[in-house]
């Protein structure tokens, strides 16, 4: 009897562990299918086999000359987006969290309400806007119709954690003779550096992932990101599905990549320790 509440605690975690694997093997599979279809001959992609006996790379090959730009396009419109964002809501953010300002709360509501807004309203509002200062058809303006949605997340993220940052830190800095800035950017910014991961790694993710900001202010193909590129790749009469799904997984690649190489800076307590 002694055994009883070990072995049934034993069978909980077997189940448990079962129950996950599966679960997780259901979410990776479109993933896993993805690489798989990528790897099979022109034609035959959708009824490829579940192993590819013979890897085939020429749908990666075709992938790189007709997306490779709009590969390019997106990298660079996502970390513009990522070092606009982060260069307007860092300093915003801080002012809002440490400085006595009047309406604070109610630009804070502004700021969230930002995220409530359609995204096509946004973009209707911009196509008429671009179409008179020219920016239809380039990277800044998709940088900047981007930085709509990351500079109110960070500014609503950094606000939140530099209101936390405790006082006294604040006024040793203050005391050593740093002014505003110098104290903004010697220690606030690299206290914050964890939030300032976890806000450049989701702005990275809108950017790169948007598909109506590029399909609304894009009427050209000079420039066009790897989401409208594969959009444009699927038709009705497609046979080269080997070739969008290797596009699929090449713009995969930068986003999990960065989840990788950011996961150990996305924490909550950034601060712990700091005070002594």
């Amino acid at each position: 009897m002694r055994g009883g509440p070990a072995r049934r605690g034993r069978r909980r975690g077997l189940l448990s562990t079962v129950v996950g694997t599966v679960l997780l093997a259901v979410m990776l599979f479109p993933v896993y299918w993805m690489v798989n279809a990528s790897l099979q001959p022109t034609g035959t992609a959708l009824g490829a086999g579940w192993f590819p006996s013979r890897p085939h790379l020429g749908g990666y090959a075709t992938a790189l000359r007709d997306q490779g730009p709009n590969l390019v396009t997106s990298l660079v419109v996502a970390l513009g987006s990522v070092a606009l964002s982060l260069g307007l809501a860092a300093p915003a953010a801080y002012a809002l969290a440490r400085f006595s300002l009047r309406g604070t709360r109610l630009v804070l509501f502004g700021i969230l309400f930002t995220q409530m807004v359609p995204g096509i309203v946004v973009a209707n509002a911009l196509y008429g806007a671009y179409n008179d200062l020219g920016l239809l058809n380039s990277r800044l303006g998709l940088v900047l119709a981007d930085s709509t949605a990351g500079v109110p997340f960070a500014v609503i993220l950094l606000h939140s954690f530099m209101g936390g940052i405790p006082r006294e830190i604040i006024e040793a800095a203050r005391v050593d003779g740093a002014g505003r800035l110098r104290t903004f950017w010697a220690v606030v910014l690299p206290l914050s550096r964890n939030t300032l991961v976890t806000a450049a790694l989701f702005t990275f993710l809108f950017s790169w992932s948007d598909f109506l900001f590029g399909l609304t202010l894009t009427t050209t193909g000079t420039v066009r990101p790897v989401t409208l590129g594969i959009y444009e790749y699927i038709g009705a009469h497609t046979t080269q599905w080997n070739a969008v799904m290797a596009t699929a997984v090449l713009a995969s690649v930068p986003a999990a990549v960065l989840l990788v190489v950011a996961q150990r800076f996305i924490t909550v307590d950034a601060t712990s320790g700091a005070v002594r």
